[in-house]
């Protein structure tokens, strides 16, 4: 038996781990309040993959649920406190050799104030509301005026 690979990210209102299992068969994944477990049967030649994980905080086992792709299995846990940020996905501090953060997922949502989010979507709609290519000046007809800058002089022709 060999744990699988997996990633995990921290949202909100939940936790996604995804572990690593191509053509997996047999997937069982149970969560308990403080507890997930995954185990399958992977690859060409069947490896059993198990992987069990004392959660940092407690989770809603009837809100969490996973779904199975070609690639791997993707688990969403609803945690039982949201707001609440996990420094970890363990209980336990120890570092486990087959999980990792899942930086291209990871987003600080900590620091994200509902202000802060208010006024982006105001700069966004500033943005938009903004005038298009019709109210930019007509460039075209400008004219090539040498004289206009006295400080600038006709540039040698490249041999």
């Amino acid at each position: 038996m060999h744990p699988a690979t997996a990633k995990w990210y921290d949202r909100r209102d939940s936790v996604f781990i995804e572990f690593y299992v191509a053509d997996s068969k047999d997937v069982q994944v149970n969560f308990d309040k403080t507890k997930c477990s995954f185990s399958c049967l992977g690859g060409t030649d069947n490896v059993k993959h198990e992987n069990e994980i004392d959660l940092f905080e407690a989770i809603d086992e009837n809100e969490s649920k996973h779904k199975r792709t070609d690639r791997s299995v993707l688990c969403y846990l609803r945690k039982a406190q949201p707001g609440k940020a996990w420094p970890r996905l363990t209980k336990e501090k120890a570092k486990l050799s087959w999980l990792r953060v899942d930086f291209n997922n990871w987003k600080d949502w900590e620091d994200d104030s509902d202000e802060e989010m208010g006024n982006f979507d105001q700069f966004s709609d500033m943005m938009n509301n903004m005038g298009g290519e019709d109210d930019l000046p007509d460039l075209d007809d400008a004219e090539d005026d040498e004289s206009a800058d006295s400080d600038d002089e006709k540039m040698p022709d490249l041999e």
